[in-house]
């Protein structure tokens, strides 16, 4: 007879909080520690809602639904929102030039060492500033949260990254040609909309693989899990940048040429810690967006998720500004050595299946 498998204890368990209290203690001082950082530039702190009526308007991320009952049992369907963005923006309009935001941001269909259901999520946004200051930011942050946690290296399964290290900056076309020999923007046309046939043939010339039903979008994310993203921050912290318009929803496209956005991400020891645009404020191109990513939705999932009305009218009177989303508990994983998000969040989500 096969043994049964035995589950672990629970997170909550003496020995086990013994195990975790480190990393806990850690995440603590960081928070502290940022939070001061924040308040010495002059940044506001706010609080947003967690319920929305549009949890965001990506085609692959995932929301977990709910419903507000009135009075007479009437229900308005809500979401819990993927990331306080919208809520953030509609501050930003009303006239606050510098903001943070600590957000519990709930997301589906996700679980695994560096995914969680519930995390936390930190966006700070710059009215009228470029997206190249959150780059600045950035790497003090991520100086910082080390000495914080009383660290030289971030660290994660072996990687090491020196945060005190210039951050390299590369752009996501020379990342393509460099780890996988493809010209990227050879597929993208100067309107922005792509050509899938010439990125599949350079795939299958680099010998990756393409199916028949992989859209542009499909080949684009393909290269970058396989070939570029695991050669990313290992010595120094990476900020890759300028990606392809149709892969940066929310982002205005770069002035020197359309065919890319004011979007870059930021990788540590091959972990994606942060998202970042020169945001878009043009509310007809955002609309548009948001239904071309929601079509998609509904091709690839069978749903959609409601516009913001709301959101989308702020939009319209919002300064020009840069933001950015950086997941926090990552942070602190990198920070501690933790190898597991689990290991860092106070009070883990229980994990039911078998």
């Amino acid at each position: 007879m096969s043994a049964t498998r035995q589950r672990p204890s629970p997170w909550w368990t003496p020995d086990v909080h013994a195990d975790r209290r480190p990393f806990l203690m850690a995440r603590n001082r960081i928070q502290a520690a940022l939070r001061g950082w924040f308040a010495a530039r002059d940044f506001v702190e706010v609080d947003t809602a967690t319920l929305q009526v549009s949890p965001g308007n990506e085609a692959h991320l995932h929301a977990f639904q709910t419903a507000a009952i009135g009075h007479s049992g009437a229900e308005t369907p809500l979401y819990l929102h993927t990331s306080p963005e919208f809520a953030c923006k509609k501050i930003l309009a009303a006239g606050e030039p510098r903001i943070a935001c600590f957000a519990h941001v709930y997301r589906n269909r996700e679980r695994g060492p560096l995914h969680h259901p519930e995390f936390t999520m930190l966006e700070w946004y710059r009215a009228g500033e470029t997206y190249d200051a959150l780059m600045a930011d950035c790497a003090e942050m991520l100086a910082l949260a080390a000495e914080v946690a009383g660290v030289s290296m971030l660290t994660y399964r072996g990687a090491v990254c020196d945060p005190r290290q210039v951050p390299e900056r590369l752009t996501v076309a020379d990342a393509f040609q460099r780890h996988a020999g493809i010209d990227l923007l050879a597929s993208i046309h100067p309107d922005g909309t792509t050509d899938r046939q010439h990125l599949a043939s350079a795939m299958q010339a680099a010998g990756l693989r393409v199916a028949e039903d992989d859209t542009w979008a499909d080949l684009f994310s393909r290269v970058l899990v396989e070939k570029v993203e695991p050669d990313l921050g290992f010595g120094r912290a990476t900020f890759l940048c300028e990606y392809p318009v149709a892969e940066a929803a929310l982002a205005r496209p770069a002035p020197h040429d359309r065919r890319v956005a004011e979007r870059f991400e930021l990788y540590a020891c091959g972990v994606e810690l942060a998202n970042a645009f020169g945001e878009l404020t043009d509310a007809a191109e955002q609309r548009r967006r948001f239904e071309l990513e929601m079509a998609e939705k509904a091709r690839v999932y069978g749903e959609t998720y409601p516009l913001d009305e709301d959101f989308l009218a702020a939009l319209a009177v919002m300064p020009e500004a840069s933001g950015i989303a950086l997941g926090f508990d990552r942070l602190v994983m990198l920070a501690t050595g933790a190898s597991r998000i689990d290991q860092v969040i106070w009070a883990p989500v229980v994990e039911t299946a078998p």
